[in-house]
Order: structure tokens, then C-alpha cells, then sequence
């Protein structure tokens, strides 16, 4: 799927905090049964601002993320439509035997914002950081795993999610990132996008890396490298026959995420690509065996090799090498 993206990326949109509880407090409006639930962190998700309309769809399980998902499920068996926030490895780490039990073992429904992930999380260190969430959510059976780029993607996925059952999780920023997406722009689950066709290599990203990626295109463009750039903001189920259609086309395949490169979109590439015993290149650009630690998230994405810079020289020592 062709999409449309900004011509000006360099404006920064909504804090994407804002766009879900905005969106939030539409479906709660239209639906007494969809339910928030918090951790204890009303407001730095900006949960509490639910509090006067919505009283009643509105749940603090206090500094308890295991048992919010417990509650969740719970909600999920007696017709209510619940979404949780946490920070992500709270949402995930912490609270993955709920998840994986009382969620997907027991069919039930809960949707999950997981906010800060990876270098996003700044200087809450290394104990708030989430590397690894995506490969354990890809784990639970069924599951619906995303990593939107934008507010505009954010909204969309949160209205489209509201419709469907079963364990859905959704990683962003909690602050605002670059636009990517004209507020007209149409996606579908399982559809990567793809936000500029090439012929040499295909970049696929998630997340708030996608603008990044979009600027390294353009600069490798001046280098005469022709790149396809896709925006894989499903990470399960993933666009497989993408995957094989540009693993056919392009010389080199590169994925890039704000995770580690043991279970996340790379790994989901890989195993695509191997799957159907093609014999595309694959780079995987993410963190590799490390803890997070204590800095601004400026400085934690360089210190992880995910700013436009160093991803931009991993792109081209790999294709040098190849």
C-alpha cells in the first residue's frame, strides 16, 4: 500500500500522550463500555484528564501492572472493552504471565498502550527501559503487536483495535514525534506501507524511526542509492508476502527498530525471508545485548546506534561489505 506522507517532516505533532487520550475519551463517549485502566500514572499518560467526563470508565489499580492486567481480563469476560497503560516493560515484562494466562490462554480481550519504548524512556534508566517488549508480545498466541510512527497512525490504530477481540499492544512515545502521515492516510493491519519506492535496497522501519528513515533515503539518494522505504507499523501479523515481493526485487534487505534485534521486526523479517528460502541480504539495525541506561532520549538513541547518523553508516559499511 502506497501511503502519503508530509512534505515538511520536520514539524513535531501532537504529544502522542494527547492523541490517546483524546481518542480514548471518543470511544468512551460513543461506548460506556470501554474502560481505562492505569497504573499510577495518570499524569504523565494524561490519563487523569478522563477523570471529570468519565469517572466511572476510569480505573487506578494503583503501582499493581500484573494485577491491572488481571482486572482487564476480568473486565474483558463481563462485556467491557479495557485498554491499560503502563510504561512498557511494566506492561509487558512485568506483567507477561497475566498477559500470556489470563489474556491469551483465556481469549480474552485487552487492549495495551505501552509507552516510552527503548530510547524513548530518557532518564527514567535502565529499569524503565524495554528493549525486548515486542518479542514477548509476538509470543502470545493471536496477539496484535504495534509500533505506530505518528500520532495520525496512533488514533487510527486505537479506533480500529476498539473492534476486535483478543490481546493487542501498542508501543509509542508518550511526547510528540515528527509527523509522518497526512491526516488522510488510509492503513490496514498486516499492511506494511510503503512510503517510497525504490530499486536498491528496502528499509523497513517502525515506530518514531520511520521519519529517520525516511531522511536517510533521501540522503542516500544524493549518494545514487535508490532506496524502497516501508513502514512496518504491524509487527504481528506481518506483511509477509511484502517482505518476499521486495526480498525478490532488492538487492539488500534492512530493517531498522527502536528494540533489540533478537525477537522484533528483524527477527520477523528473518524468518520470513528464510521461510520461503530466498537468498536476500538482511541487515538488522536495533540494540544488540544491552541494558538501557540513565540520559536524555537524544542521547540514549545515538549511545544505542539508532540516530540518523549511525544508522545511516551502518547502511552504507554494509553495502560496502556486500
Amino acid at each position: 500500500m502506497l501511503n502519503q506522507v508530509k512534505r515538511d517532516r520536520t514539524k513535531m505533532g501532537q504529544e502522542l500522550r494527547a492523541v490517546f487520550v483524546a481518542t480514548l475519551d471518543e470511544l468512551m463517549t460513543k461506548n460506556q463500555k470501554v474502560i481505562a485502566l492505569e497504573a499510577d500514572l495518570g499524569s504523565a499518560s494524561g490519563f487523569a484528564n478522563l477523570t471529570q467526563r468519565h469517572s466511572q470508565q476510569l480505573i487506578n489499580v494503583g503501582i499493581s501492572e500484573a494485577n491491572m492486567m488481571g482486572v482487564a481480563s476480568g473486565l474483558s469476560l463481563t462485556g467491557h472493552i479495557p485498554f491499560c497503560h503502563t510504561f512498557a516493560p511494566f506492561a509487558t515484562r512485568r506483567a507477561f504471565d497475566q498477559l500470556f494466562i489470563s489474556g491469551g490462554y483465556a481469549q480474552t480481550t485487552i487492549n495495551i498502550f505501552g509507552s516510552d519504548p527503548g530510547f524513548a524512556v530518557g532518564p527514567n534508566g535502565g529499569t524503565h527501559t524495554s528493549w525486548e517488549d515486542v518479542a514477548l508480545m509476538r509470543m502470545i498466541p493471536n496477539s496484535i503487536v504495534c509500533d505506530p510512527a505518528d500520532g495520525i497512525q496512533l488514533a487510527w490504530l486505537i479506533r480500529e483495535l476498539a473492534d476486535k477481540a483478543g490481546i493487542h499492544y501498542i508501543r509509542a512515545n508518550r511526547k510528540a514525534v515528527r509527523e509522518v502521515y497526512e491526516t488522510d492516510a488510509r492503513f490496514e493491519l498486516g499492511k506494511g506501507n510503503i512510503l517510497k519506492q525504490g530499486r536498491h535496497i528496502a528499509l523497513f522501519a517502525s515506530g518514531q524511526l520511520v521519519s529517520e528513515t525516511l531522511d536517510i533515503a533521501e540522503e542516500l539518494a544524493l549518494k545514487g542509492v535508490d532506496v524502497t522505504v516501508v513502514d512496518m507499523f504491524t509487527i504481528k501479523p506481518l506483511d509477509s508476502n511484502l517482505v518476499i515481493e521486495l526480498s525478490k526485487t532488492h538487492d539488500l534487505i534492512i530493517s531498522i527498530e527502536n528494540h533489540s534485534v533478537t525477537g522484533g521486526l528483524g527477527s520477523a523479517i528473518a524468518d520470513v525471508i528464510a521461510e520461503a528460502g530466498l537468498n536476500a541480504k538482511l541487515l538488522k539495525i536495533g540494540v544488540n545485548e544491552r541494558f538501557g541506561q540513565v540520559g536524555s532520549p537524544d542521547y540514549l538513541q545515538d549511545e544505542f546506534g539508532l540516530s540518523k547518523s549511525k544508522i545511516q553508516a551502518k547502511i552504507l559499511d554494509f553495502i560496502d561489505k556486500v
